[in-house]
């Protein structure tokens, strides 16, 4: 079984910036890709940036340039630190792992539920103008 759990949501002003954790318990060791996601009401969920185990980043273009991720397998931790929020920005966060080809679909914005993978519960971010 895993556990995810994210941290760090909060309000802010655009141009303002926040730091998201997500820190994993259990038997991670299937997945080899660990992600944020967000979504909105009543949008589809939409990749923000995932690492891979070589390291190899993705990024959504949304966010290039603001957004970083990053990890701390030492305390099985996943961060993301966005920076130069936008109010289009707003939406609950969600952290993931899941199989590298689950992750590259759902990246692509393929909507489903992979078998195996596992999600937090979110974070919500809101970017005020």
């Amino acid at each position: 079984q895993v556990n995810l759990v994210e941290s760090g949501g909060g309000s802010v002003q655009a141009g303002g910036s926040l730091g998201l954790s997500c820190v994993a318990s259990g038997n991670t060791g299937s997945f080899g890709c660990k992600g944020w996601f967000r979504q909105t009401p009543g949008s589809d969920r939409e990749g923000v940036a995932y690492i891979d185990s070589t390291v190899r980043i993705e990024y959504a273009d949304a966010v290039k340039g603001r957004f970083a991720i990053s990890q701390d397998n030492g305390k099985a931790a996943l961060y993301l630190q966005m920076n130069n929020l936008k109010p289009e920005d707003t939406a609950m966060y969600y952290c993931t792992l899941q199989t590298c080809p689950d992750m590259s679909m759902l990246f692509d914005g393929y909507q489903y539920a992979p078998r195996l993978g596992h999600w937090g519960q979110g974070t919500q971010v809101t970017v005020s103008s």
